[in-house]
């Protein structure tokens, strides 16, 4: 009982400063825009006495905005190098740093009156992202006993998505949403980061890392007893041995080895289709349509903000949802169900968008669609995504797949961010195309290419990856078989 509080602690005290910044600080940033940017038109007449014109100051706002994706690129570029020579754990620990510098800079900025210090900050609080992005779910997945390891990584989506929600909650005007508490809002980061430096020295480092990484068997050995307790502990050692003789000799690899290695062909082409998948499927963009649909269905202007606090919470109860079931239905029909869903969703909300003044009750349905589409991006992709980097790499190529998924997950983040006003200007009700296609192809490709994993250890999932890398080998073998029995029945 006591080791199962110990493991439920140690996903708290890595959630709390890891991913749960990443969905806070997405979200603090809504509330405050049209203060920011009174506040850079302001500090620039001061300074040079000349107002800004009003596309420049759209043009700053988007270079703050851009920030937190650049930053978050850069995290996630940092983070394999800092997993293999600090450590899971102490690289969490020191990513606190870059939020702590980003809190105090966005703080101070109207007293400095430099708006330059917000963009500043929000780039420090990417690398932060960035960071925990790729490490937490890494730590948490490495530190899991095998059968609750999909539920203990998906935690960190659920964080995301707890991030989210409290973001949009604290951002109300009647808490620091308002015009003079802007500041206070966005260095209102600094807590859960200072609670993650208080709380998670008290928890044992992953005992894979120790192990594999650092050959340190008894440190190993104590982490696992402080997770698992004094029970059993032979079959995971043999387990995590096993794994060591396998990688024996090697180091850690680079994230261009990865792609030079026919062994990890598969597992390689898996990660980069889910994790692309992950921002370019529309889920972020339905945030972006939620204020305009509910103003359609004629919610009042003013509680709009507590209206979207829903969307978010959908997103929130969701993940919880399959937290709870994915180590029983596994992460294939998780994925697969998730991505057909989104498809059919994106088709009925399109249909609406264009009957949206023909039709009465049509605003209703788009409504209905927001709620639908984010609620089967929550069940499955939002987290069983950042489980499988872990589950189908072994130790010495996994900080190197995360650096490769972290990458693509802020580039495509980016790209979408920047595209999508051009995709709607352009495509109008019909803009959620690109979305359907992307949503339709990745689970064809799921549902063709991707083994299940639920359940098994590192090495059976490493086996099973190896029959698609080598099938052309197998089948030249298994066509020689024939030749031979042929030629001694002759």
């Amino acid at each position: 009982q006591l080791q199962s509080k110990i493991l439920i602690l140690t996903v708290c005290a890595a959630g709390i400063g890891g991913t749960f910044q990443y969905g806070y600080n997405i979200s603090i940033i809504n509330a405050p825009t049209s203060y920011i940017q009174t506040f850079m038109n302001e500090t620039w007449l001061e300074r040079t006495g000349v107002p800004l014109e009003s596309n420049v100051i759209l043009l700053l706002w988007s270079f703050t905005v851009s920030a937190y994706p650049l930053g978050g690129l850069t995290g996630a570029v940092v983070a394999g190098p800092m997993a293999i020579t600090l450590g899971r754990k102490m690289s969490l620990l020191l990513n606190n740093v870059f939020v702590i510098v980003a809190a105090v800079l966005s703080g101070f900025s109207r007293m400095a009156r430099s708006f330059e210090m917000i963009m500043l900050s929000r780039f420090f609080t990417g690398v932060n992202a960035g960071v925990s992005m790729n490490i937490q779910p890494m730590y948490l997945a490495e530190s899991a006993p095998k059968k609750l390891r999909g539920a203990v990584a998906l935690t960190s989506a659920s964080f995301t998505a707890l991030g989210l929600v409290l973001g949009q909650v604290v951002g109300l005007r009647e808490l620091l949403g308002g015009q003079e508490s802007w500041p206070l809002l966005l260095a209102s980061n600094m807590v859960p980061a200072l609670i993650q430096l208080i709380a998670l020295p008290w928890f044992p480092e992953s005992p894979r890392y120790l192990l594999i990484d650092r050959g340190d068997k008894e440190s190993c050995i104590s982490a696992l007893q402080k997770l698992r307790g004094n029970g059993d502990l032979s079959v995971e050692l043999e387990e995590m041995l096993a794994e060591q003789a396998a990688v024996k000799g090697q180091r850690a690899k680079n994230p261009w080895e990865l792609f030079q290695t026919p062994a990890l062909r598969w597992q390689l082409m898996s990660v980069i289709v889910l994790s692309s998948a992950m921002q370019l499927c529309g889920n972020d963009s339905m945030y972006f349509y939620a204020a305009y649909v509910f103003q359609e269905a004629g919610i009042p202007q003013d509680k709009i903000p507590y209206v979207v606090i829903g969307t978010g919470s959908c997103e929130l109860i969701a993940s919880v949802t399959c937290n709870v079931v994915i180590d029983y239905a596994g992460r294939r029909p998780l994925l697969l169900g998730g991505y057909i869903f989104m498809a059919g969703w994106a088709v009925v909300f399109m249909v609406a968008l264009s009957q949206q003044t023909q039709l009465s009750w049509m605003p209703y349905l788009s409504m209905a669609c927001v709620f639908a589409y984010i609620l089967s991006f929550g069940i499955g992709p939002a987290g069983v995504t950042g489980v499988l980097p872990t589950e189908v790499f072994d130790q010495m190529s996994r900080p190197a797949a995360y650096m490769i998924c972290g990458s693509l997950l802020w580039f495509n983040l980016f790209l979408v961010g920047t595209a999508f006003p051009f995709i709607v200007k352009s495509l109008a009700h019909f803009c959620y195309v690109p979305f359907l296609v992307v949503c339709v192809c990745t689970a064809f490709y799921v549902g063709f290419f991707l083994p299940e994993t639920k359940g098994k250890s590192f090495l059976e999932i490493s086996e099973e990856f190896k029959k698609w890398n080598f099938k052309a080998q197998t089948h030249a073998a298994f066509y020689r078989g024939p030749e031979e029995i042929k030629s001694t029945v002759l």
